[in-house]
């Protein structure tokens, strides 16, 4: 059973300690509450940890012998060792649904510049090689066919986006979602062999990691694309890059990385290949609504025990 705040808790200005947060968030939360920014401050008494990407693992938790809640920005929550937070009643908040379309965004994004060469392309004209030759022709983008690992609330929304560029939609789940009038593939190399596009939405689990394997990459084909806009480690990432290197694929499109904000030297030196830095949830408008969600959480836990959209965990 999950632990309340103590009866001593205040409303005024409670105490609460954060890790890796960003200036925006730590002045959200600054206004409200006294907060302790690790590793400068740091109040062992504090029932709420705040956690913007970093691990939190039993280490963690033995600094804070008062903690009764993790509240973590943004939907994922793979940093976090749920288990140990289960075994010691400690509760667990995140804040769903709220970067979702921006996320989606950003994976049709980096599939129209994958396939189209459009990074490429920029640098070709920056060079000033246009004057001398035309730009090499790309395949076209519409028209072709969409595989989504992960058809959740983001995956759904890639595939919404889809359908505006008369791509035909396939997916891959745990299991078929009724309520969704795609196409289901019981694996996922099926699905890859189908696909011209493979984006990757799935949740990072011990059954996820390195599920893109370079036999679904070969599965892929010479034509094909892939897109990482959930984890790093659900794709092996030196079978990628021997995918890129040897033609397995055509191209990728990656926001996320297995060891980030280390990028293998060898993606960043392909020209198939298009990277940003994990900016897929990063829009101003979806930022300020995650601090707010952030914010509602802790509140609400101070108030009622309860965080406004809990993360269910089961002790062990």
């Amino acid at each position: 059973m999950i632990a309340s705040p103590s009866a001593t808790t205040t409303l005024t200005k409670p105490s609460i300690n954060g890790m890796g947060l960003n200036d925006g968030l730590a002045a959200v939360l600054g206004a409200r509450f006294d907060l302790h920014r690790l590793p400068d401050s740091i109040d062992p008494q504090a029932e709420v940890l705040v956690a913007m990407g970093n691990r939190v693992d039993d280490k963690v938790i033995g600094q804070f012998p008062a903690l009764r809640l993790v509240a973590v920005l943004g939907a994922g929550y793979d940093n976090v060792d749920t288990a140990a937070l289960g075994r010691r009643g400690i509760a667990l908040s995140n804040t769903p649904g709220l970067t979702d379309a921006c996320v989606a965004d950003l994976a049709m994004g980096l599939l129209i510049a994958s396939q189209r060469g459009m990074v490429t392309a920029d640098r070709y004209l920056r060079a000033g090689k246009w004057p001398g030759a035309r730009f090499p022709l790309m395949p076209r983008f519409s028209g072709r066919r969409l595989g989504i690992y992960g058809l959740g609330r983001i995956g759904a929304a890639i595939a919404r986006r889809a359908a505006g560029f008369d791509l035909e939609i396939a997916y891959h789940n745990r299991r078929p979602r009724a309520d969704l009038p795609y196409r289901y593939m019981d694996a996922l190399e099926p699905l890859a062999a189908w696909s011209d596009y493979l984006v990757v939405a799935c949740p990072s689990s011990p059954e996820t990691r390195h599920r893109v394997d370079a036999g679904v990459l070969k599965a892929l084909g010479p034509q094909g694309i892939l897109v990482n806009i959930a984890r790093g480690a659900i794709i092996d990432e030196p079978a990628l890059v021997a995918a890129l290197e040897s033609g397995t694929i055509a191209g990728a499109g990656l926001d996320v990385f297995e060891r980030e904000p280390e990028v293998p030297a060898k993606l960043l030196a392909m020209d198939n290949v298009v990277l940003t830095p994990h900016i897929g949830g990063g829009s101003i408008e979806t930022w300020d609504a995650c601090y707010a969600g952030v914010v509602r959480n802790i509140e609400s836990f101070f108030r009622t025990g309860r965080a406004a959209t809990p993360v269910g965990l089961a002790a062990t």
